[in-house]
């Protein structure tokens, strides 16, 4: 067994001065290990979502009336509050876990070699997104689960998944500048196939905003816009997104592009379709709550596929990095592990 180094005065200095550099100076992670913190970080984004859709189906948006407190004399919930403080004091908890997720990432990132500032810069931008969105959060509470402040708060979550998704993809690869595999036409398509993805999650939050599903058992203000006329221009936005899905794969098999464009439009198709099928069932059965609790995770993998095939359209080709006492140089890709 390895002696355990004693830590001087010094060291102690560092540690508190910079403690991500001392850490990064006596840790070095496998490819893997960053590779799965990332992943970490963006299964959290998403149980992040799932769980606060809980709270709301489950009419828990309230169960701790105010913020940051849960009561005005308890930080936490309370017996009497019964399982909607149970469920919302559950949640806001979640975001710890997933604060711990993300410090994990940013600390894996900063610690492996050679350093790759732009990971790192990833995984900060993430950390201030959950806080951004915890602030957010409790101003959705204190005006009563306004509708449209409820809408941001997923948006701004749809966001840090974004963030996540890329940082996940950025771990795979290596560090040169992109290389595109297929051609401008088709990128134009994707960022087509991106804008519509994007219309259709905003308007997603419209449907919600102006649906039965107010967060809270008591009345709520909900946006003031007919509900079906708002479902319906989501259904039309979610065949478009599914068009423009079919149409990308038919457009890559014709210019034969390489396995790895293919292979993630395949993957959206088939979420598209999943999420389309649960979409009309939740519509026609009355929106039961299970059903909504489902759709909403199922928008979170629809987005996470949107991005994939986006990242998918380019390479990172490899760059030669001679480390400190090798005789050799290593690569980006023996470094950023399998892809």
């Amino acid at each position: 067994m390895d002696p355990v180094p004693k830590l001087t005065r010094a060291d102690a200095t560092d540690a508190v001065r910079n403690p991500l550099a001392f850490i990064a100076a006596r840790w070095t992670p496998e490819p893997r290990t960053v590779q799965r913190a990332a992943l970490a970080a963006l299964v959290m984004s998403v149980i992040i979502v799932v769980t606060g859709g809980a709270v709301r189906l489950t009419g828990s948006g309230l169960g701790c009336p105010t913020w940051p407190k849960c009561t005005e004399d308890s930080i936490n919930n309370t017996a009497a509050m019964g399982i909607h403080g149970y469920i919302e004091f559950g949640n806001r908890m979640l975001t710890y876990v997933l604060c711990a997720a993300v410090g994990w990432a940013i600390i894996a990132a900063r610690s492996e070699k050679p350093y790759r500032r732009s990971l790192t810069r990833l995984g900060w931008a993430q950390f201030w997104v959950v806080m951004g969105n915890a602030v957010l959060g409790g101003i959705v509470v204190l005006v009563g689960l306004n509708p449209y402040t409820v809408a941001a708060h997923f948006l701004l979550s749809t966001a840090l998944i974004a963030v996540a998704t890329v940082m996940w993809q950025r771990t795979r690869e290596g560090d040169d500048a992109p290389r595109p595999l297929v051609g401008k036409s088709v990128q134009q398509l994707v960022w087509f196939l991106v804008a519509a993805a994007v219309l259709l999650i905003a308007v997603g939050t419209v449907v919600t905003g102006s649906g039965p599903h107010a967060g809270d058992s008591s009345e709520v203000e909900r946006m003031p816009l007919d509900w079906e006329t708002v479902s319906k221009l989501h259904a039309v936005l979610a065949w478009i997104v599914v068009t423009l899905t079919f149409a990308l794969w038919f457009v890559l098999k014709a210019v034969d592009a390489p396995k790895g464009p293919l292979d993630r439009t395949r993957d959206l198709f088939l979420v598209l379709l999943a999420q389309g099928v649960i979409g009309y069932v939740q519509y026609f059965t009355d929106l039961p709550e299970i059903l909504v609790g489902v759709h909403m995770f199922g928008s979170c993998l629809v987005w996470i596929a949107v991005l994939r095939v986006l990242l998918a359209l380019r390479e990172r080709p490899e760059v030669e990095i001679r480390l400190p006492d090798q005789p050799y140089a290593a690569t980006s890709s023996s470094i950023a592990g399998p892809r």
